[in-house]
């Protein structure tokens, strides 16, 4: 989605970018590790969880453009919420992956530290919507 420069600007945004490239970094880190399978055949669990970091990053930005575009105040809100919703799962899986078995499992406590900062300018941002 084209971001208009006002908006590209906004904080909230930009951390959103921050948190889409440090996830598909770990992501990409993580799966080298968690890709293989087990010696019992089986893959591991911790795979998807990686994959769902991405998701749910990659998702931020654009419901926080909607929600700084959209006209009408339950759409800003719908979308909001969406956003909220999206940081608590992108939370979620960063807690389940640490307790995977992998060396970039050192690197998910950078992740949870910015998603405690996105949570922080989330409360404002929502706030002057």
């Amino acid at each position: 989605m084209y971001a208009p420069t006002h908006l590209s600007n906004s904080p909230m945004y930009r951390k959103a970018l921050d948190i889409f490239n440090l996830s598909s970094s770990i992501s990409h880190y993580l799966g080298e590790d968690l890709a293989a399978l087990n010696q019992d055949g089986v893959e591991d669990i911790n795979v998807y969880f990686s994959g769902d970091i991405i998701t749910y990053s990659n998702a931020l930005a654009p419901h926080i453009l909607k929600a700084e575009m959209a006209s009408f105040s339950d759409n800003k809100y719908k979308h909001a919420n969406l956003v909220k919703q999206l940081t608590n799962k992108l939370y979620v899986s960063c807690k389940k992956l640490e307790r995977c078995n992998s060396n970039g499992k050192d690197y998910i406590p950078i992740l949870r530290q910015e998603l405690k900062k996105f949570r922080k300018l989330q409360r404002t941002w929502f706030l002057t919507l």
